[in-house]
């Protein structure tokens, strides 16, 4: 009788996480079809997008991250935040904590290399920046839905800086990768704004 409802958590999970598999696989089988040029006129409007809101134009410290190749490109906004006058962070792979933690980056060309994964991060010279101190972080992931919802890819990285930070959070994706609903566990944490190429929602 005791077992009865850890059986029922655990299945529970497991439906969950099979859920989460299947549909990264559907959103990778639909972002196959965009065309590199698509990609990076998408990846223009949405940027331009974020520029004309409130939100980011107030915002005095980001946290922005470094695209993988199939990811919407936001590293523009980089030099662009800095050349605004914000502080702006990185997300940094600690190999002794096995986590994703905040570097300030100041000049990219100096500051930024390949790191974990091959993917751009901050030098190990790069100061911390307190998650508290952040006032907009722009996430990616794999699929959003209008709820706020994320789907990564699975490690939970993300979600454990996001647990931490305090300021305004945003889902960074294309068009195709917005979905009706996104399974979520426990731990998945919720966005506060949407970013696409079309669409700026705030939840």
């Amino acid at each position: 009788m005791n077992n009865r409802p850890e059986t029922a958590a655990t299945q529970l999970l497991a439906k969950v996480r099979r859920e989460k598999a299947m549909l990264r696989r559907k959103v990778a089988s639909e972002m196959h079809g965009l065309s590199p040029e698509r990609r990076i006129a998408a990846s223009a409007r949405a940027r331009a997008l974020l520029e004309q809101q409130r939100i980011w134009q107030e915002a005095q410290a980001v946290l922005l991250f470094a695209p993988l190749p199939e990811e919407l490109d936001v590293w523009p906004l980089v030099s662009a935040a800095l050349a605004s006058g914000k502080q702006v962070a990185l997300p940094r792979y600690a190999v002794a904590s096995s986590e994703y933690i905040a570097c300030w980056v100041r000049e990219p060309e100096k500051d930024v290399e390949a790191g974990q994964y091959g993917i751009r991060e901050p030098n190990e010279h790069c100061a911390i920046a307190p998650l508290l101190r952040l006032d907009f972080i722009l996430v990616p992931g794999v699929a959003f839905d209008l709820h706020g919802r994320r789907l990564g890819r699975g490690r939970g990285h993300y979600d454990r800086v996001l647990a931490a930070a305090s300021g305004t959070t945003c889902g960074v994706a294309f068009d195709e990768q917005i979905v009706r609903e996104v399974p979520v566990e426990p731990h998945d944490v919720h966005l506060n704004c949407i970013l696409t190429p079309t669409r700026w929602i705030e939840l």
